[in-house]
């Protein structure tokens, strides 16, 4: 899961560069997704490693940003659409309403992941205790 995580930090930081770019340069906060990127790069990092406890930890802390992530894009997302009910989005609004679309789709698929894996590893006696 630590290689997968690293996978999808990198793909959001792309993306936050996708958005930052494709908004003119003009709007930093289009960088969100590349920050939670690099947050999950870093722990993604950090887990691998022989220690249980610390990779365990680092997972952790991983899927709680994806997490977070996934409930930050989303709703900000969704209050995007609904501010601009009736009335049609500017080109920089939809992009920035397809990165946090994207994001919270990536995140959601990563937070599910990991809590298929952390079941599998309960499950199948890895972490016991």
């Amino acid at each position: 899961m630590a290689k997968l995580t690293i996978a999808i930090g990198v793909v959001l930081m792309v993306l936050g560069g996708w958005g930052f770019f494709g908004t003119g340069s003009a709007h930093p906060t289009a960088l969100i997704p590349a920050y939670f990127g690099l947050a999950l790069v870093i722990a993604g990092a950090l887990a691998i490693t022989e220690n249980a406890k610390r990779r365990m930890l680092w997972m952790h802390i991983a899927v709680t940003v994806g997490l977070l992530g996934f409930l930050g894009a989303g709703s900000q997302a969704v209050m995007e659409v609904v501010k601009a009910h009736g009335t049609s989005l500017t080109d920089t609004a939809r992009i920035a309403v397809g990165d946090q679309t994207a994001m919270a789709a990536i995140c959601l698929v990563y937070v599910l992941l990991c809590v298929r894996s952390f079941i599998a590893a309960r499950r199948s006696g890895k972490l016991a205790g």
